[in-house]
This record gives structure tokens, C-alpha cells and sequence, in this order.
């Protein structure tokens, strides 16, 4: 929803037009962080991007959804994910509608995981 590249996630929440997304981002990301603590937290590609040895994931409001960018782990969880909008790297769901805490943090996690088990590996892709 930020039409300009904010150079913070407090500042990409603050231009969140939507009360129910911006309350729906801010659910994802206290999730994300207390699964992962030591995640970095950037903006990266103008959107909330959290980090650790490598990307674990995004989040974003658009106009009619919000987002989850965990990458290829979307297919990881291909039957947990049924009913949602999915792509190849990407969850859609309503502003209102945020997929379960506990797959958000499964995902979070099998993506840490990831990253520990690659951190010897040059290549970390997203």
C-alpha cells in the first residue's frame, strides 16, 4: 500500500491505509519475531523483510490482501495452504483473514532452519 520506498517497517506500517491490514501486518510480524528473535528486520524490495543468514520472509498490504513472501517454502506446505490465493513465493489472504499463527511460524521457522543448515553454502536464495 506505500506508494513511496519507506526506509523503515515502523514507516512502511505507518503508511498502511487500512486499519485491518496494518493490524493484520502487525500480527505477522510479532509472530515472525518471536519465532525468530534474532531475525533482522529490513526493508527490502519496499516491503517488511525479515533476515537471518540469508531471507526468511516477507510481508505486505495491498489493496484488496495482504501477503506473505516466504519464497519456495510455499510448496512445503502445499496442504496446510489450501484455500488460500498461493504462488510460487507468495500466500494472498483478506486483510481480515492472516493464515494460523502456528503455520505462520512454521513457515518462519522451517525457513530459519533452512538457512542454519545452508549457512556454510555461498547461496541463499529467496
Amino acid at each position: 500500500m506505500p506508494r513511496s520506498r519507506p526506509p523503515s517497517v515502523e514507516d512502511y506500517l505507518d503508511k498502511v491505509t487500512s486499519e485491518t491490514a496494518r493490524a493484520t501486518l502487525l500480527l505477522l510480524r510479532g509472530w515472525i519475531r518471536t519465532e525468530i528473535p534474532d531475525a533482522e528486520e529490513v526493508i527490502s524490495y519496499g516491503i517488511p523483510t525479515y533476515k537471518h543468514r540469508g531471507f526468511i520472509v516477507s510481508i505486505a498490504a495491498f489493496k484488496s490482501h495482504c501477503s506473505l513472501f516466504p519464497g519456495h517454502t510455499v510448496a512445503d506446505f502445499a496442504e496446510e495452504l489450501k484455500g488460500y490465493k498461493v504462488s510460487k513465493g507468495t500466500i494472498q489472504f483478506p486483510h481480515d483473514k492472516p493464515p494460523a499463527e502456528s503455520l505462520v511460524r512454521a513457515i518462519a521457522r522451517k525457513r530459519y532452519d533452512e538457512n542454519e543448515s545452508a549457512k556454510g553454502s555461498k547461496v541463499q536464495s529467496q
